[in-house]
């Protein structure tokens, strides 16, 4: 018994499709992953399993092996757990594999088999529609996913509900995109500033023409009060730049509730922060601790 169907990895900011192989075959009973995983997609067993025992399901007692192919690239995420799941659901006859073909699949199962919310969920979603197929993912990412366009979105709150969707049971409604709110993202007024209109007006025209702007002067002067001003005299990012700042802080995992962000976001790291905490980087392509600095 044999069953696949796609999902993703990241590496940085490009995401890369994974074929999710789940086989069903004689021999000593195990529960076998393979593909490069990460000890977080290792622990998928035991989260599928007992996603499995909450619905009333038990896994088959026989030899289980999931693939994550391509077998070279690194596995990393708690978002493999509902393509395995899935996977098995359609071996075990409970599902059709020819529909879950039509999905990219992403999502974390709690063991209660409800959904969790990840990060990556808007570029996955890009992902699936550059390649003509829907996305699967957590209901509370649905409105992230929404973004990416006329695409097929099945945003669940449990895995039961997804299930009873396939089966005609209940219709899974189309989540809606969401915009972060303006109060919750306003920047700081210029206007608050005294005096300083030299520095001001170097602001002004940096924000006009797209220069980059250098601050010198002794602490207290006012280089950090000014600088965290800019953004509130910027224009509104367009379209484009705004899904791609949504894309990165969705895969930073500093989405709020899956919302386009519309206001050009101000970092203030730390004077003594390193490199390596600035700008992420590593193994795993990550961004920095201090990316959400405000």
């Amino acid at each position: 018994m044999f069953a696949r169907l796609n999902t993703v990895a990241f590496q940085g900011v490009d995401v890369i499709t994974i074929d999710v192989q789940v086989q069903i075959s004689s021999g000593l009973p195990g529960f076998t992953i393979v593909g490069l995983p990460d000890k977080a997609v290792g622990e998928s067993r035991e989260r599928v399993r007992s996603a499995f025992h909450a619905m009333g399901l038990s896994l088959p007692y026989r030899r289980i092996i999931i693939n994550l192919a391509p077998a070279d690239v690194q596995k990393e995420g708690s978002h493999y757990d509902l393509p395995i799941a899935l996977g098995l659901l359609a071996v075990m006859g409970v599902l059709p594999s020819d529909i879950l073909s039509e999905y990219v699949v992403v999502g974390e199962l709690s063991l209660d088999s409800r959904l969790a919310p990840i990060s990556g969920v808007l570029p996955t979603a890009l992902h699936a529609a550059s390649l003509n197929k829907g996305i699967i993912c957590p209901r509370a990412c649905g409105g992230e996913a929404a973004w990416a366009g006329e695409i097929n979105v099945l945003a669940a709150e449990n895995l039961l509900a997804l299930i009873n969707h396939f089966k005609g049971i209940q219709v899974l409604s189309p989540p809606v995109p969401q915009i972060e709110e303006e109060s919750v993202q306003k920047s700081l007024d210029l206007r608050d500033v005294k005096g300083q209109e030299t520095a001001k007006r170097a602001l002004e025209v940096t924000a006009a023409g797209g220069h980059n702007l250098l601050m010198l002067g002794p602490p207290g002067a006012g280089k950090s009060m000014l600088a965290s001003r800019l953004p509130g005299i910027l224009p509104p990012l367009s379209p484009a730049e705004a899904l791609e700042v949504t894309m990165i802080h969705s895969l930073a995992g500093q989405l709020n509730e899956g919302k386009l962000l519309r206001i050009r976001p101000f970092r203030d790291p730390h004077h003594s922060a390193s490199m390596p905490a600035l700008v992420g980087g590593g193994a795993s392509s990550s961004a920095g601790r201090n990316f959400a600095c405000p």
